[in-house]
């Protein structure tokens, strides 16, 4: 019974560490926690104001065409590029030689008679005796790595929610539709109201906390991809 119980958990092992190599990379898109516990700024656009009546109401005559609330739209830009190149070589070498002797006893004066000499003889022949060993190890080692990616497109996003120190919590999404293949664009960051210049346009590298996802389904994709199968032999596969 306990044999039984053994297999099932080193099955249920097995098959956990095969669930992690063989499920896909994903985002989560959940927004950080001090979004989460940092309190919205208050709309101060629905306080009655008695200035300038140029600038009353949801359309001002003169002011920026920002997003300056919650749910008004802003422009990303993406553009992202990493290049990286690391080069790396190791060598390691080792060499010990050890010798051991028994050692031999000798008699101590000229004067010792003959059988004393042939007895400390037979000792000696014995007793000494050697020991030699000789060990060499090395090691040695070469690896290389360059990468050069880079993902460019444009997409919409919303503010979800204005922090108390003026900064947009924003998420976006596009999703588009050629040919039976299906692109679907995903982001999410916090950003400052400054950096959005006078189209209403900002860049990614200025998003804190971005998260960007970029993924494909389809003919193509499916053709691209490993089959479950597959997947599966790789993972238990110890070689």
């Amino acid at each position: 019974m306990i044999k039984t119980y053994l297999i099932l958990i080193y099955v249920i092992v097995l098959l956990s560490g095969c669930t992690a190599k063989m499920t896909e990379p994903t985002i989560d898109f959940v927004p950080p926690v001090y979004v989460e516990q940092m309190p919205a700024r208050e709309d101060e656009l629905n306080q009655i104001s008695t200035g300038s009546i140029f600038g009353q109401g949801d359309n001002p005559l003169f002011s920026d065409h920002k997003a300056m609330r919650v749910n008004d739209l802003v422009t990303v830009v993406i553009s992202e590029t990493a290049k990286s190149s690391n080069s790396a070589q190791k060598s390691l070498g080792e060499a010990d030689s050890s010798t051991l002797g028994g050692g031999v006893f000798s008699t101590g004066t000229a004067n010792t008679n003959a059988t004393g000499a042939n007895l400390v003889g037979q000792v000696n022949a014995g007793t000494d005796f050697g020991f030699n060993s000789n060990s060499v190890s090395s090691y040695s080692g070469q690896g290389s790595l360059s990468r050069d990616a880079s993902f460019t497109t444009t997409v919409s996003a919303r503010v979800v929610k204005v922090l108390a120190n003026g900064n947009y919590f924003i998420v976006g999404s596009r999703e588009i539709l050629i040919d039976d293949e299906k692109q679907n664009i995903q982001l999410s960051g916090v950003i400052r109201p400054y950096d959005i210049d006078q189209n209403n346009v900002i860049n990614s590298a200025q998003m804190s906390d971005a998260k960007i996802a970029y993924k494909s389904e389809g003919d193509i994709d499916r053709a691209t991809k490993q089959g479950w199968g597959t997947k599966l032999v790789q993972a238990i596969w110890p070689f």
